[in-house]
């Protein structure tokens, strides 16, 4: 490249850096009128352009950069970009083979085609790339980038199951065959020994384990020292591995809890699990093996609980999981002695925060035991003068709930424990006094607990005062405590159930979670939040977070990929599945695609139901409905102090009292896939021509889309609720009654595809490449074939709109809020997927042409019950809008609450009510 051009083409380099596209389209214009040829500009503008969303016109423009076969960098560089931002990897894969092929001895190009093939997933490909690049340059990194791809080929789901062993088998020779062994580099240890635990090959295994080397690897690398565990568990090693743990504890001091876990699963090696009622149970002489061995590791462990004191939980830790274990496979010699560990354990670890769950597994106390160990957790004193104090207050409430049975659980007791922490709350309060907003409060945990109590109680007898006592008390603990993620999480949860989503998004925004929490706590405010949304009235504040939530998705297609490359490029082979794991489940995320059919849901309120959204929407769908979904969601964050006797609070606060899970996605997915499929002109040969990336690799387990669509689970229908369920039912009718009218009129995949060309032309001024542009056609061409018989509407379909009315007017005079807006949402979902499937036939001219004027008159008697039902829930929904915001709700609010204390005051009671009613 000349000076002259290298300084021409300098903007537009400052102009992409900067985020300017607009500037770069202009500035690479400048430099096409002088150089119209130049493979390196077309790229740059290629790249400004989807960037700037002109997507059409840069795939013109990467078609013509990618025909001239490049080989310079920077050009290919920037294709790189351009086809990552299309989603082409195949065709990244072809441009750097092609330019490698062409420069066979550039060492960098053949790395950035082993990397094309990387970011694709081709592990075969990739795997023939490494194999000629060592050959060609004889580095060794090169054969393990052979040996690794063949791993993960093995590992790939579509790979056929008698193709994986050989795979291994060709991975191990490759390794055996390197000229440097494989313990010089701690990662090619852990490759090796990975494929030699995939073929089974212990012994060789542990030979390498053995070396001085490789105990010097696994003494220093954690995931070495995993595999490691994992090679001893799999030959059956374990009271090897534990008297291994032992000698480590002993003699190195070693305090990690694998080792102490790796010491018990030694103690019970001679005794497996009972896997089903037919076992027969270990003999007695296995029993008597294994209590002699449970001794001596009692023993161990005792002496260390002596020796660590309250310096370290591990001693005291392994000797409750020691008994827990005896118990369980019945070789317990003293009965007491697992609630004299809970008392030891209680006494000398009481004031720590993690007292709770640590004891938790071991609580299944029944009888006089349980008896007994309640006696210990009363005799605690309630003193709360000190922090220790304070904090073995709460370990003591938290572990006699636990253990509180249904009997125990009435609405005098309940109250009364409610009153307790409530007081024992206010007076631990001071503790904390000057602490700056970024510090917890020590009694944070009184609050929760108290919170959890009125949740119960609202649970055991429906009065919703309770729920409102719960918000007062969390929202005033929260005063004190800012930073208190917990008690966020209660209030978000509470606020959806009192029908206040505006205040639980207020909440939620203030947790402020970053990347890959937008995955797994986005479902706290964005499951069902169609129920709550107001796009329809232009407010588009829910469908803006759904957008805002789900860019942690396309963070992980751009990025993530590049976390791959930089493990191979720095042989980080440990690191590499964990990033594609990553990867995977992101990418197939559950919680990703509930967003999406939220969102969805709430759009089409919003905007005009045109071809455009139809097809668009179509087409993701599909995608979204070949994935196997991974569940990512965290529940576990929301604290769970409820009695084991009754329902988790995640349980007990979840809206409507259903999760979405997958049966939730796959139900809606299929009926929004039915009604777009039918409404739009999109065939398979029509999409396959007109989609811009890559299309997603499809499990061959899932079968043929028809068939999935057909198909519907008792398992998935039972995540609905009952108004779902009839939607659901609603539009099964709905589509099976049209579908042969829309299979007549829709145009042959010829003609949409020369609409498409002509549009696209007409648009941008270039032609669509592949298409060809057969002569105009005005509108759409008669068949050949009689118009399908004219049918009555389902019966479904047209009681519908009158059942939803029915049970919206019984939840209106129940007084259920949330009940009714979601009978509403429905309705209003059912009328516009009414709209969308018809929309086909709202043209007076293809009524005319194809005879279909019977047809449309039957559906105007359901679009007039379906609007006049809408008309009617909306008036009695701003009515109890408006009764909800009157000054006799409030005080019905502040009376229900009662607390006395001054602390929680009036004033702050009446701030809360005003923020519900909003």
């Amino acid at each position: 490249m000349s000076v002259a051009l290298d300084r021409q083409i300098r903007p537009i380099y400052d102009a992409l850096d900067t985020g300017s596209h607009k500037s770069a389209i202009t500035e690479c214009n400048k430099v096409l009128k002088k150089h119209p040829k130049n493979a390196l500009v077309k790229a740059l503008k290629a790249l400004a352009l989807v960037r700037y969303q002109k997507v059409e016109e840069a795939l013109v423009l990467c078609d013509e950069v990618l025909e001239s076969k490049p080989t310079d960098d920077s050009t290919l560089n920037a294709m790189m970009h351009v086809l990552r931002g299309l989603g082409r990897h195949k065709d990244m894969i072809t441009m750097y083979d092609a330019a490698y092929k062409k420069q066979p001895t550039n060492e960098e190009l053949g790395a950035q085609t082993f990397f094309a093939n990387v970011r694709a997933s081709n592990w075969k490909s990739a795997q023939q790339v490494a194999s000629k690049m060592y050959k060609q340059f004889q580095e060794d990194r090169y054969l393990y980038w052979n040996v690794m791809s063949n791993v993960l080929q093995a590992n790939d789901n579509n790979t056929p199951v008698e193709m994986r062993t050989l795979l291994y088998k060709l991975a191990l020779r490759l390794i055996t065959s390197a000229p440097t062994p494989s313990s010089v580099h701690s990662d090619r240890f852990y490759l090796h020994l990975t494929v030699l635990r995939e073929l089974s090959e212990y012994d060789e295994a542990m030979t390498l384990l053995e070396t001085p080397a490789g105990r010097n690897i696994c003494e220093t690398n954690l995931a070495c020292n995993e595999i490691r565990r994992d090679l001893m568990r799999s030959r059956g090693a374990l009271e090897e591995e534990g008297k291994r743990a032992e000698q480590r504890i002993l003699e190195k001091g070693d305090r990690n809890w694998l080792e102490f876990l790796s010491v018990i699963d030694g103690t019970f090696a001679s005794l497996p699990e009972s896997k089903g009622e037919a076992h027969a149970g270990p003999s007695e002489d296995a029993k008597e093996q294994c209590s002699s061995k449970i001794s001596n590791t009692l023993a161990l462990f005792t002496n260390i609980s002596v020796q660590d004191g309250r310096k370290d939980r591990s001693g005291l830790l392994g000797l409750l999981e020691l008994e827990h274990r005896a118990r369980r496979h019945g070789v317990s010699t003293d009965t007491v002695r697992l609630l004299h560990l809970l008392k030891r354990y209680f006494e000398t670890f009481g004031d720590k925060a993690c007292c709770f769950e640590d004891l938790k597994p071991y609580l299944g106390l029944e009888g006089n035991d349980l008896a007994a160990w309640t006696e210990v957790l009363q005799a605690c004193p309630s003193s709360l003068s000190t922090v220790e104090a304070v904090q073995r207050t709460i370990n003591s409430h938290k572990l006699s709930r636990y253990n509180l049975s249904a009997s125990e659980l009435t609405v005098d007791a309940e109250t009364s424990r409610a009153a307790l922490y409530i007081s024992q709350y206010l007076e631990g309060l001071p503790l904390g006094r000057n602490f700056p907003t970024t510090e917890l409060q020590y009694v944070d945990d009184l609050a929760i607990l108290a919170g959890s109590v009125f949740v119960n109680l609202w649970k055991m007898g429906g009065d919703i005062k309770y729920l409102y006592k719960a918000v007062v008390l969390l929202e005033f603990a929260l005063s004190k405590s800012e930073q208190a993620f917990q008690i966020r999480l209660m209030l978000i949860r509470i606020y959806r159930l009192l029908g206040a989503p505006s205040v639980a998004l207020e909440h939620y925004r203030l947790l402020r979670i970053k990347q890959v929490q937008n995955d797994t706590l986005s479902h706290f405010i964005l499951s069902r939040c169609s129920t709550f949304s107001l796009a329809a009235s232009g407010d588009l504040t829910l469908t803006s977070e759904c957008l805002e939530s789900s860019q942690i998705y396309v963070s992980n297609s751009q990025e993530t990929n590049d976390y791959v490359i930089r493990a191979f490029s720095a042989e980080k082979y440990s690191q590499i599945p964990q990033f594609i794991l990553f990867e995977d489940w992101l990418e197939n995320s559950l919680q990703r695609d509930i967003t999406k059919l939220e969102y969805l849901r709430m759009r089409i309120t919003h905007e005009v139901i045109s071809s455009d959204i139809i097809d668009l929407e179509l087409i993701e769908l599909k995608f979204v409905f070949d994935r196997l979904h991974h569940d990512n969601r965290d529940f576990e964050i929301l604290p769970n102090y409820q009695p084991k006797s009754v329902e988790d609070f995640n349980t007990q606060t979840l809206l409507f009292g259903k999760s979405e899970g997958h049966g939730w996605v796959w139900s809606f997915l299929k009926s929004y896939i039915k009604v777009f499929s039918q409404a739009s002109d999109l065939s398979d040969v029509v999409e396959e021509k007109l989609l811009v990336g890559d299309r997603p690799q499809i499990s061959p387990k899932l079968g043929s889309l028809k068939e999935r669509l057909a198909r519907r689970e008792k398992e998935e229908m039972a995540e609905l609720t009952p108004d779902e369920l009839s939607l659901i039912s609603y539009t099964d009718a709905l589509t099976e009654w049209l579908e042969p009218f829309h299979d007549y009129v829709r145009p042959p995949a010829s003609v949409v595809l020369a609409d498409v060309a002509k549009n696209t032309e007409l648009k941008t001024g270039l032609p669509l490449r592949g298409v060809d542009i057969t002569p105009p056609l005005n509108g759409h061409v008669k068949k050949e074939e009689e118009t399908p018989p004219i049918t009555d509407a389902p019966e479904d379909l047209i009681k519908f709109f009158e059942n939803m009315k029915i049970r919206f007017e019984a939840a209106k005079n129940a007084g259920h809020l949330n009940e009714a807006l979601h009978i509403a949402t429905i309705a209003q979902e059912a009328f516009l997927l009414f709209v969308t499937e018809t929309i086909r036939f709202k043209p007076a001219s293809v009524v005319k042409i194809h005879k279909l004027g019977n047809l449309v008159a039957k559906f105007k008697p359901i679009r007039a019950v379906g609007i006049a039902v809408l008309k009617e829930m909306t008036i009695a929904l701003e009515s109890m809008s408006t009764q909800e915001g009157t000054s006799e709700r409030r005080r019905e609010f502040v009376d229900a609450c009662g607390f006395e204390s001054s602390e929680i005051d009036h004033d702050s009671i009446m701030n809360i009510i005003k923020r519900i009613g909003k």
